[in-house]
């Protein structure tokens, strides 16, 4: 029988892709979309980090999300520093979340004050994610922008407090894999990685359609 943590990442796996192969993010990969676009990317993950790690310490004790809570994970800082350099130190004036990154937000903040084994399931899909497919991000905006390597722009891609990335997810997915719940609330942990996803990928859409590429 597959451990959790594989049933997760098989599960999620399709959501996952469509994710990652979205028109703004190609775009924006591919060198086709200005720093501007980069930016407002960056303000939409203000939000959802901020939902997430807002509410970090009140499950520290929790049984089921408490081993999850790991402050070297913490981006909100990172993320406003590079939101201070893209934007310039009144960046929080201009900030505002579209209708899809408000609806992705509110649900990680509704699982972190109600259902702790959910909230699981949208730390997994953004943390590691962002030790992973992050890096790429990371070195294309380096490259496509000009900012100066791991420093400001992208620091929200830099993980100064893991030496060791790949280890890190392996402690990390035996943490999936330890996780106290039975079969019928696993699923239901699937399912929410899955719905993580769907809404990662509707801030993408909308995104989209705030910096369509001219035909």
């Amino acid at each position: 029988m597959d451990s959790f943590s594989t049933v997760i990442r098989t599960a999620s796996h399709e959501a996952h892709v469509e994710a990652e192969t979205s028109s703004f993010m190609s775009d924006l990969l591919g060198g086709r979309l200005g720093v501007d676009a980069y930016a407002r990317y960056t303000e939409q993950l203000w939000f959802v980090y901020e939902a997430l790690e807002s509410g970090a310490d009140r499950l520290a004790a929790d049984p089921v999300a408490g081993p999850f809570i790991q402050p070297e994970l913490y981006r909100l800082a990172a993320l406003e520093r590079d939101l201070e350099h893209l934007r310039g130190p009144g960046w929080r004036t201009g900030l505002s979340a579209l209708p899809a990154t408000r609806a992705y937000a509110d649900r990680v903040r509704e699982c972190a004050e109600r259902w702790p084994a959910g909230y699981v399931a949208h730390h997994y899909t953004r943390y590691l994610g962002d030790l992973s497919g992050g890096q790429l991000i990371r070195d294309k905006a380096e490259r496509t922008w000009g900012f100066t390597r791991k420093g400001d722009g992208v620091r929200f891609y830099v993980f100064e407090g893991i030496a060791n990335p790949a280890a890190f997810k392996r402690g990390y997915r035996a943490l999936l894999d330890a996780v106290r719940a039975d079969d019928l609330e696993k699923q239901r942990v699937v399912a929410e990685c899955k719905r993580a996803f769907a809404l990662n990928t509707a801030v993408f859409r909308a995104l989209g359609e705030e910096f369509p590429l001219s035909a």
